[in-house]
């Protein structure tokens, strides 16, 4: 109760709750060459279809075979899932609900009721265990697990989780940032491992996980991190309670609670630091933004005289991207920016389309094949079908017989070379994404710098020449 209540008023009072230390190896970072008990699994239906799964071997939902993942394409128990190498093809199962059916939560509280009063004795020493009569399953009422049973149709693909699949199965909570955005804003705020980040609207946690893999160089108690060396971290913002809480689950259970510091507060009025107590400040050196008016947030985004009282590193240049649908979330941002300093303004949108190329067959010769134009490419073609239909009533062939003559010649030609290579981009964007202002707020340089500088490389010395040896010749 006393861990309840210190991280409610964390989150009361803008501050990043002191949560235990996690002990679940992150899957993100450090994957095992094969499924095991407990990991996070993405499960690959479609293209556009992945499921996220944690692998149990049992589950009290009235399965016999255990924990089972229901899809479109037929049901996959765990036991059948665990221990496979990454990327294995997996077939449906049949399974098995047992005449309990699925019970609610008082039927399974009566029968665990049930199975205490019924647990057996202390056997009699006489007794013969030997004989297997009984397990230790049954001794206490509990269903022994069934073996899984081949369907015979469907299949899935099992995938390692990275940010890019965890995107394209997450729950939407809100509009999330995909793969397409997150990659080129990564890219253009030089976020690299050990690099220190601040991100506004974390939201379902796209952008999260994809940050989070991007500055991580090790956690802080490893033993090859040294002293020297900086441990990369992505400083969190969300001011909706119920997805901080949802995406906090997530993070500790992915074991990214050293990485990713999550911090329930509204930035456009309280701004980026952190009480005392708390590292009092990210000291970042990039910054996404994902609000409705990022201009707000930018006010807390300010060098100072005192590190201790800004948000960003006061060393390197700044890098920063906010994500806008409307232009006029852009216009008000960069009207902001070039007021307070803000360089190398610059506004993308990233439209990205994916392009089918496949062969396309057309002709009389293709019929009863899969995948092509079984009509007449020609006039030619046509007139000759016309014919053909048209002679004496003895040649004509019926249409299974017309069809064994073509699947026939078909197995002699090479259809892969036939045709007419072709392609398209996808009609429609299945996606959603907005526009990016990249800026730079470079270092602060002040008359003591230049003084330095001044010192350091006088000018007398850089534009002296040094005069060559005449040997008394003029």
């Amino acid at each position: 109760m006393e861990h309840e209540n210190r991280v409610v008023a964390a989150l009361e009072h803008g501050q990043p709750p002191l949560l235990s230390k996690t002990t679940t190896s992150n899957p993100f970072f450090h994957t095992s060459s094969a499924t095991e008990e407990g990991s996070l699994t993405i499960l690959h239906l479609r293209r556009d279809n992945l499921v996220p799964v944690t692998l149990r071997r049992t589950a009290d939902d009235g399965y016999a075979e255990g924990a089972v993942t229901n899809t479109r394409f037929g049901s996959f128990p765990h036991s059948t899932l665990i221990g496979l190498e990454w990327g294995s093809q997996v077939r449906a199962s049949r399974v098995d609900t047992g005449s309990r059916g699925r019970k609610g939560k008082a039927a399974k509280q009566q029968d665990a009721s049930i199975q205490i009063d019924n647990r057996l004795p202390t056997p009699d020493p006489q007794h013969d265990i030997s004989n297997g009569c009984h397990t230790a399953a049954e001794e206490i009422g509990q269903p022994t697990r069934s073996t899984a049973v081949d369907a015979g149709s469907g299949f899935i693909h099992l995938l390692p989780p990275t940010p890019e699949a965890w995107t394209a199965s997450l729950d939407h909570r809100t509009q999330v940032v995909y793969t397409a955005d997150y990659s080129y804003v990564l890219q253009r705020l030089r976020v690299r491992p050990g690099s220190r980040m601040i991100e506004a609207g974390a939201g379902s946690g796209s952008f999260t996980h994809a940050a989070a893999r991007a500055v991580f160089s090790g956690f802080p108690e490893d033993s090859h991190v040294g002293e020297l060396k900086q441990v990369g971290k992505v400083y969190s913002y969300e001011f909706n309670v119920s997805r901080v809480g949802t995406l906090r689950e997530e993070i500790s259970a992915h074991g990214m609670d050293e990485i990713v510091q999550l911090t329930f507060r509204d930035v456009c009025e309280r701004g980026f630091l952190f009480p005392i107590g708390f590292d009092t400040t990210p000291h970042a050196e990039a910054i996404f933004l994902d609000l409705p008016k990022p201009w707000e947030a930018l006010r807390h985004l300010t060098r100072s005289s005192t590190p201790s009282e800004s948000a960003l590193n006061p060393d390197v240049p700044v890098h920063l991207c906010t994500f806008s649908p409307c232009i006029e979330q852009v216009m008000a941002t960069t009207a902001y920016l070039r007021k307070n300093g803000w360089t190398e303004i610059e506004m993308i949108e990233v439209q990205n389309h994916r392009i089918d190329v496949r062969r396309e067959q057309v002709g009389l010769k293709n019929e009863g094949l899969r995948g092509v134009n079984a009509s007449a490419a020609t006039v030619e073609e046509a007139v000759a079908r016309l014919r053909e239909k048209g002679g004496p009533w003895r040649h004509i062939q019926s249409k299974a017989e017309r069809l064994e003559k073509l699947r026939k010649e078909a197995e002699e030609r090479k259809l892969y070379k036939e045709g007419n290579l072709v392609h398209r981009t996808e009609p429609e964007v299945k996606t959603h994404t907005s526009y990016l202002v990249f800026a730079v707020l470079p270092v602060d340089f002040t008359d003591g710098d230049e003084e330095a500088c001044m010192q350091q490389w006088s000018v007398d010395d850089i534009m002296k020449v040094e005069k060559p040896p005449t040997n008394g010749v003029k």
